[in-house]
């Protein structure tokens, strides 16, 4: 019996019901502004009367005259720091010292311990810890933004605690906003999203006035739009020729030459880019399913117009151009001048020597030679009925011979002409040259 009592009063349950112990968590990390809950056991020795009234103080304070932190007493005055935040809601028959903080703030930091009636509990004390706030609030979107289509977006900081005073939600965004209904730890935003809205900021803050601490989140905007703004921009080797954003657009290209249509269109999710001849139908077969469409050597085939098709799940928009081929004129080459230059000249001496030949044959008709004439006896008789005449016409500058003797072939006036053509130059494309010849005749 003796031996049964030893162990009972050494470390058993007899121990235990006379001696006074403190079930805790010694040390507890909170973040600024959020609330805490600390579980707290105690027990005390069952013959002892300890009372009902229970308090907790902060670590040096003077229990008799110092105010406590908290306590069950709805009259006891508390600690300044602490009035309205600390609370020991514990029921002392359950040995129950449970202590709650909400909003809690930096100079919540330190140590504190738990005292009911007389007894206080030095040798298990509570360590509080308090840092800064790193929690951020949630931006919910429950659906895609599409363009033209309200939504509602909530903000929420499920972390805070719902006692102690409301954060205040405040909202930043270059969209169309209508503020919606609102709860102590939530805020809605109506938006009206727009294409220019897309990839745009939108920033949730929420400010806590008790700890005088403010968080926020900032997100992107994903708004999804049909095509819109298509253009078609034309290459020439390294530079811009034009941009089109009208169907009604057009451009003359010379024939042979290389041109470069690229296509852009502004859309989320991003279109497909297709290119046609003419304007695409319903179920038209694209010539090329590309944003640029390369045209190497344009020629006739290519004339007309060239349409650029941009669709994604949204919707689709077109932009057409209007290609004008001009024909490349065919250049004159030396061999052609030549050509033309030689007949020219061809032309010409046929036209100066028959020309000289006509006025020989003039001359000849005018001087004829003189012809001996053998009159013999037979013809005597007819000579005075009619007697023939030879006659030659000299100059006036070139009296007649003594005796007229026959002139020979020969020996009949000749006539000399001199041809002077000047030299050809090749005359350059799309001019017209004269060409020239002098003649010159010499008796």
């Amino acid at each position: 019996m003796l031996l049964w009592l030893q162990l009972m009063l050494c470390g058993g349950p007899l121990a235990q019901v006379l001696s006074y112990q403190l079930e805790l968590q010694e040390s507890v990390t909170v973040q600024e502004g959020l609330c805490v809950h600390v579980p707290c056991k105690f027990s005390y020795p069952w013959l002892a009367f300890i009372g009902s009234h229970m308090f907790w103080f902060q670590k040096g304070a003077d229990v008799d005259h110092d105010p406590p932190v908290a306590t069950n007493i709805p009259s006891q005055k508390l600690h300044e720091r602490t009035q309205g935040r600390f609370f020991l809601r514990g029921n002392p028959q359950a040995q129950d010292c449970s202590l709650d903080i909400i909003e809690v703030n930096m100079g919540d930091s330190g140590t504190y311990f738990f005292q009911i009636g007389k007894y206080s509990y030095l040798d298990n004390m509570l360590s509080l810890n308090v840092t800064a706030l790193t929690h951020t609030p949630d931006i919910l979107i429950p659906r895609t933004l599409e363009s033209s289509h309200p939504r509602n977006l909530t903000c929420s900081v499920p972390w805070a605690c719902e006692q102690g005073m409301a954060p205040i939600f405040s909202w930043t965004s270059a969209a169309l906003t209508s503020p919606g209904p609102r709860t102590h730890l939530s805020s809605v935003l109506i938006l009206s999203p727009r294409p220019q809205d897309h990839g745009t900021n939108l920033t949730c803050q929420v400010y806590f006035p008790a700890a005088d601490v403010m968080v926020g989140r900032t997100i992107q905007l994903n708004v999804t739009y049909a095509p819109q703004n298509t253009a078609i921009r034309i290459f020439q080797g390294n530079r811009t020729v034009l941009e089109t954003l009208q169907n009604t657009s057009s451009i003359l290209i010379l024939e042979g030459q290389a041109l470069q249509l690229l296509c852009a269109a502004d859309s989320n999710p991003p279109a497909e880019l297709s290119w046609f001849r003419g304007s695409p139908a319903l179920n038209a077969t694209p010539i090329y399913r590309s944003p640029i469409l390369d045209l190497p050597q344009v020629g006739t085939a290519e004339e007309g117009d060239f349409t650029c098709r941009a669709q994604n799940s949204l919707g689709s928009q077109h932009v057409s151009l209007h290609l004008s081929v001009a024909c490349k004129s065919e250049p004159r080459t030396s061999g052609v001048l030549g050509a033309v230059g030689g007949a020219g000249s061809m032309a010409l001496l046929f036209l100066c020597l028959c020309l000289i030949f006509r006025v020989k044959t003039r001359r000849k008709k005018a001087a004829q030679p003189v012809q001996s004439m053998d009159m013999s006896p037979d013809d005597s008789s007819d000579s005075g009925a009619h007697q023939d005449q030879s006659w030659m016409d000299f100059p006036e500058d070139h009296p007649a011979p003594a005796e007229a003797s026959p002139i020979s072939r020969e020996e009949q006036e000749l006539h000399y002409a001199f041809l002077q053509f000047p030299k050809l130059k090749p005359r350059e494309q799309e001019s017209i040259n004269t060409e020239y010849s002098e003649i010159k005749t010499h008796k």
